[in-house]
């Protein structure tokens, strides 16, 4: 049951890995640092926390990983706030939430790619139906955020980290290429590895010709992950990557969906999906989704696990009310995804809180991760589209 279980996540591993190197050498080509350093810039004190979200959620489209923006954006953004008497949990919230719309929608994002792989749908279909379902939720998120920091001015002292980042890194503007590159092939809906193949080569390029480090050197980057010397101010905010980081999270995606292949094989959780039948509107099969996920999400304790299981345990009343797998799909991204942030003792919250040295109070400031299942939840239940009708 372990095994056949397992195999639905050998679709997803090599984009994972593939991700990982990619990480890496956008690190050493200056991709990342650019994005931190113009985000820095532009960013204004009068309105920092409304510009947090902004810009996290815009570098988490690039980069797809919300541990990956906490890290570079994320920290960036807490220094520049240091000291400004501002509450760190609202800075936080709004950090995590912007890290966790790309998470959600981005064609580099591992959760997405995971949940196109299991239930056999188009990425960018799927990508398309998301960016419907968070307009509203993006919308009063934005205007939340407008609001706190009217509330919260922040003195911005990120100047240095600025000037450092233009020291350490040849920050022209073709260090924007690798991910212009993801961008524009992903709108020609290309497949994805192949996306990902030329952001690559692209960053390999600029790597060794504009930032002076030798192939020898993208190609341990790729592999071990990027890292910039020990006695640099930067080495803890421009690090990471590689495909061995991405190792850890493809065993826990396959052990993971062993165990849902056990649960499914031995009837565990039988008395969940005798609960789900029980829903007779699309409101409520939505409803019964999301407290499956919350469920998944707080017994799992990572978001892998909270997607999996409640992949696993809806699947069949979702066949059997006629709705296609593009809807399945979108909502497990308008529940697992954003919901296992919320829960404490995930470490899709738990890492990111521990990345910007904020606990468990950021969760209220983390608008844009509720309103997502909240505002969805009230559509359905207002109006009743035809079941059988597609999502493309």
């Amino acid at each position: 049951m372990a095994v056949a279980g397992s195999q639905k996540s050998f679709s997803v591993i090599g984009i994972l890995l593939l991700i990982g190197a990619v990480m890496a050498v956008w690190m050493a080509a200056g991709t990342v640092p650019v994005l931190v350093y113009w985000g820095i810039k532009l960013i204004s004190p009068q309105y920092f926390i409304f510009w947090a979200f902004i810009l996290t959620s815009t570098v988490s489209v690039l980069l797809g990983t919300s541990f990956g923006t906490a890290s570079t954006i994320g920290i960036a953004l807490t220094i520049a706030a240091k000291g400004s008497g501002v509450n760190p949990n609202t800075i936080a919230g709004a950090i995590i939430a912007g890290a966790y719309f790309g998470d959600r929608c981005s064609p580099m994002s591992s959760s997405a790619n995971l949940i196109a792989a299991i239930t056999r749908t188009d990425i960018y279909t799927n990508l398309k139906n998301m960016a419907v379902t968070a307009f509203y939720p993006l919308i009063v998120s934005s205007i939340l955020y407008l609001i706190l920091s009217l509330a919260n001015p922040v003195e911005v002292a990120g100047n240095n980290l600025a000037l450092e980042l233009g020291k350490a890194f040849n920050l022209n503007w073709i260090t924007w290429l690798p991910a212009l590159t993801i961008l524009i092939i992903c709108v020609l809906r290309v497949e994805v590895k192949i996306a990902m193949t030329a952001s690559l080569i692209a960053g390999s390029a600029i790597a060794i010709l504009l930032q002076g480090y030798s192939p020898l050197d993208i190609l341990q980057f790729a592999i071990a992950g990027f890292k910039l010397e020990s006695t640099s101010s930067l080495k803890d905010i421009v690090a990471g990557g590689g495909i061995l980081s991405m190792v850890k999270v493809s065993i826990i995606v396959i052990v993971s969906t062993a165990f849902a292949g056990l649960f499914a094989g031995t009837r565990t959780l039988e008395f969940i999906e005798l609960y789900l039948n029980k829903a007779r509107t699309r409101g409520d099969l939505f409803g019964g989704t999301t407290i499956i996920g919350i469920l998944a999400a707080a017994f799992g304790c990572t978001q892998t696990i909270a997607i999996l299981l409640t992949h696993q345990l809806v699947e069949e009343k979702y066949r059997k009310e006629g709705l296609d797998n593009y809807q399945l799909a979108v909502d497990l991204e308008n529940t697992a995804v954003v919901i296992s942030p919320l829960i404490p003792w995930n470490i899709a919250g738990l890492v990111p809180a521990t990345i910007l040295s904020v606990n468990a109070d950021f969760i209220p400031y983390a608008f844009y991760l509720y309103l997502i299942p909240i505002f969805n939840w009230i559509q359905m239940k207002l109006t009743k589209p035809p079941r059988n009708n597609q999502t493309k």
